[in-house]
């Protein structure tokens, strides 16, 4: 049986996220724009949101070649290169309307790992920005079902132990995509060098 949520969820949990990430930009102020967020060492704090704006951006215009990879991450940070916080929050405002419109057409797995993905740069980002993070939420839940599921295919014999840890939803999912040490795992109780193992070859790359 599949551990994704359903796709209505799934759905959900994008805008919820995504209303975030507009929240976020409201209260980010201009002179932030040029931090370097630590999670996301090669982005600053607005090419951090650029990215955020280009994957809906991408996916209306269909601009699918190369999807997830650093090419692909990278042209959206360049098309907005030099924009402003306020720029960046009006160009995510404005695929609102078309994006509604095709997100409850996304496949599963696709939508949640687009949900995952929105969700782990919003939290790189409020941890750049010393701002608190939820320790549980329906985007959170999305992110985890569809980051087990991933661990699951890379390296079944890491899941018990992954499953048995205690610690919160957000730990787990700055864990499982590469926002944590082996070190750092091991002190949650995770398998840390086993999610390390199972994470090589994906983007999620942890730290050494």
């Amino acid at each position: 049986m599949s551990r994704l949520l359903p796709n209505d969820q799934v759905c959900e949990a994008y805008r919820q996220t995504r209303q975030s990430v507009l929240d976020l930009l409201d209260v980010t102020p201009e002179s932030a724009a040029t931090l370097v967020v630590p999670a996301c060492p090669d982005w600053t704090v607005q090419q951090t949101f650029s990215h955020l704006v280009g994957v809906p951006e991408d996916l209306l215009a269909g601009r699918m070649e190369g999807i997830t990879s650093d090419a692909w991450t990278n042209a959206q940070v360049q098309r907005h290169a030099g924009e402003s916080l306020a720029e960046l929050r009006s160009a995510l405002e404005a695929t609102i309307p078309s994006f509604d419109e095709i997100l409850p057409g996304i496949p599963h797995p696709s939508n949640s790992q687009l949900v995952m993905d929105a969700l782990a740069h919003e939290l790189d980002l409020r941890e750049a920005l010393d701002l608190e993070c939820e320790e549980s939420s329906l985007a959170l839940s999305v992110a985890k079902a569809w980051l087990l599921g991933l661990i699951e295919r890379q390296d079944p014999s890491a899941l018990p132990p992954i499953e048995a840890a205690t610690c919160s939803d957000l730990e787990l999912v700055r864990a499982l995509t590469g926002r944590r040490t082996a070190a750092q795992m091991d002190d949650l109780g995770l398998p840390g060098a086993q999610i390390v193992a199972a994470l090589a070859g994906t983007p999620l790359k942890p730290p050494a």
